[in-house]
Formats: C-alpha cells, sequence, structure tokens
C-alpha cells in the first residue's frame, strides 16, 4: 500500500484507532513481566497487536533508559539517545494528557512508516518513566482495515497479471512483425497489382496492436506496479475509465478507416463505419456519466465519514 493511501487511511478512521492504541500502550505497561522482562512482556503484546514494531522507554528527562525492543523479542542499540526534543514527549511532559500519538513519520530504527505511542508509567519505584511503542502504519491500515488475509495473496496475483501481460506483449509483437511484413511487401513491389486498400489493412493491424499493448500497459500499471485500493471507488473508477479509453481509440480509428474505404468506392462500408462512429458516440457519453456520478457518490461518502468523525469529537 503506498504511503499517501496509509495516512489517508489512518486519518479517516483516526477516531477508532486512537482507542486501539491507547489499549495496546496500557496493556503493556501493565502486564505482569514488563518490569522484570520487557521483551517477553512486548512479545507477547505482538501475538494480540501485530502491528506493533518497537518499544523502548524515556525517563523523565527524556533520555532512553532501555535498548529498543523488537516484535521477536530481540534487543537492539537505541539506549542512551535523547527524545527529549520530539513532539510525543513534549506533549505528554508536564501536561494531564494520559496518551500520546504520533503524526505519521519515516522510523529511523526500521525503514518503515509508522506512529509512535507514548504513556506516562507509575510502576517504576525508583522514577517517573515513559513507555513509547512504535506502530507500523501499513499493517496498523491492514489490521483495522481486514485486509491482511488479501495481503498475503498479492504476490500470487500480481504473478497472475504478468503472465496476462507478458501474453499480451508477445501478441503486440507478433503483430508488430506482421506489420513490418506486409509494409516490406508493400514497398519491394509498388506497382505491381498492388491492391490499394492494402495500406489500410496494415493500418488496421498497427491500431490492433496499439490497443493490445496499451491494455497490456494498463493492466501492468494498475495490477503490478502500483497499489490499488479496493477500498475506493476512485481507484476502480481510473481502472474503467482507462480500459474503455482504450477500446473508445481502437474503434474510433476502426471507423475511419472504413469511412475512408466507403469514400473509395465501396459503398458496402458506409453502413458499418455509421454505427461504429453512432457506437463510440454512446460509449463516450456512458463513460462520461459514469465518472460523474461516481465521482459524486465518492464525494458523498467522503462527506458523510467526515460529518462522522465531527460527532464523534
Amino acid at each position: 500500500m503506498s504511503y499517501l493511501s496509509v495516512i489517508e487511511r489512518y486519518r479517516e478512521h483516526y477516531i477508532e484507532i486512537y482507542p486501539l492504541l491507547e489499549s495496546l500502550i496500557h496493556a503493556l505497561v501493565e502486564h505482569e513481566d514488563w518490569q522484570r522482562q520487557p521483551n517477553t512482556a512486548f512479545v507477547a503484546l505482538c501475538r494480540c497487536y501485530s502491528f506493533a514494531e518497537l518499544a523502548y522507554v524515556l525517563n523523565k528527562e527524556g533520555l532512553q533508559v532501555s535498548a529498543n525492543i523488537t516484535s521477536k523479542g530481540e534487543y537492539l542499540k537505541g539506549e542512551g539517545v535523547s527524545r527529549a526534543n520530539r513532539p510525543y514527549f513534549t506533549a505528554l511532559e508536564g501536561s494531564d494528557i494520559s496518551v500520546v500519538i504520533t503524526e505519521p513519520y519515516i522510523s529511523l530504527a526500521t525503514g518503515n512508516l509508522c506512529v509512535s505511542v507514548m504513556m506516562k508509567s507509575s510502576l517504576s519505584d525508583i522514577e517517573s518513566q515513559y513507555v513509547v511503542v512504535d506502530i507500523n502504519l501499513c499493517k496498523l491500515i491492514e489490521y483495522v482495515m481486514g485486509d491482511r488475509s488479501r495481503g498475503r495473496f498479492s504476490g500470487v496475483f500480481k504473478a497472475g497479471y504478468s503472465v496476462i501481460v507478458v501474453s499480451l506483449f508477445t501478441l503486440v509483437i507478433v503483430l508488430v512483425y506482421n506489420v513490418c511484413i506486409d509494409i516490406s511487401q508493400l514497398l519491394f513491389n509498388l506497382g505491381v497489382n498492388n491492391d490499394p486498400l492494402k495500406p489500410f489493412g496494415i493500418i488496421i493491424f498497427i491500431t490492433l496492436a496499439l490497443s493490445i499493448f496499451d491494455l497490456g500497459k494498463t493492466i501492468l500499471e494498475e495490477e503490478i506496479l502500483m497499489h490499488k485500493d479496493i477500498f475506493r471507488h476512485s481507484s476502480t473508477r481510473r481502472t474503467i475509465t482507462r480500459f474503455i479509453s482504450t477500446i473508445l481509440i481502437a474503434i474510433s480509428i476502426e471507423a475511419l478507416l472504413t469511412m475512408f474505404k466507403a469514400s473509395l468506392g465501396q459503398s458496402e462500408y458506409s453502413t458499418p463505419a455509421l454505427l461504429m462512429m453512432i457506437s463510440v458516440i454512446g460509449l463516450l457519453i456512458g463513460l462520461g456519466v459514469y465518472v460523474f456520478l461516481g465521482a459524486k457518490a465518492e464525494l458523498m461518502l467522503v462527506e458523510a465519514q467526515h460529518q462522522r468523525n465531527q460527532k464523534a469529537t
């Protein structure tokens, strides 16, 4: 999932996510093994909250007094680093807020997009401590959206689309090869019983190759190279728009060539050319209506979600 989509989803569902992260850090601080074996406590927490990534402890001056604990219970360097200037520390220090959640950022420890959850711990007998847990934001959104199972099969889906794209591009190569042969024959046999309509046949093959290539390119970009958010209507609308646009271009060129044939004296092509142009107009109108209604429906959904968030706050 792209980082922009993840951040957008996070802000959209922040009202629902906040209690989840609040319960997470409370469960960690109140765990019976947290004071004696923090790595054991954090591993146990990660079994329930698979999106938890790192945990560490700060003193009241913002100095990290523990190593970074991973979800596997391993200790990474980080002890002794000052976090006093971090926004989550300054927001929680000296305030009545129980839990602070940062804005999304790139973690220097893992390189992932994450947010940090911080809570003041009163279980220490020595001094006040601040417990911080880094949350993998991509995994969190997948967890909240119920998208974890589909994510496991994304490699299989991409492999299937890759086979289809390779097959389409192979077909394009075959068509271009045949076009090159026809053009060479046309050039080297000028004036020798040449069919005046043969160039139109070559153009038809070129148009067909262009349409297939554009279709393969669309599948490659939409399903393999780019992340497609199936929960967004705009994502599906973009794919359908690109696909229909490819068909529109192909039919328009074919209709134009058929009209040229009719103008050269083959009147039997007049009706098919007219019908194809009418089909192009119908497809264009239908596509415009689909894009307009789809965008309007998505805007209504976004406004409804915004109103729910305002009521919740």
